[in-house]
């Protein structure tokens, strides 16, 4: 088990969860006290998240680069003094 003050796990937060993803265990300390441990997470899954799967889900029925305001109002707002 690795052992991290407070200021030292802030500093090297990544490097300290790298070891806790290949199965080691931080205990973090305040002042030396230890206060925390963090720990693998049990029975890791793999992600299962599939790119993609909701293709074919939308339909758009405008042209999304048509403005949304008449060409009228732009020019109103051209004429506004700033």
């Amino acid at each position: 088990m690795k052992i991290a003050n407070i200021a030292e796990l802030k500093n090297r937060l990544s490097e300290f969860l790298s070891f806790v993803e290949k199965g080691e265990e931080i205990e973090v300390r305040k002042r030396n006290v230890p206060i925390a441990r963090v720990v693998p997470v049990a029975g890791n899954r793999p992600n299962k998240t599939r790119l993609g799967s909701g293709a074919g889900t939308v339909k758009i029925h405008d042209d999304l680069t048509k403005p949304l305001i008449p060409n009228a109002d732009w020019d109103m707002l051209k004429s506004v003094k700033r």
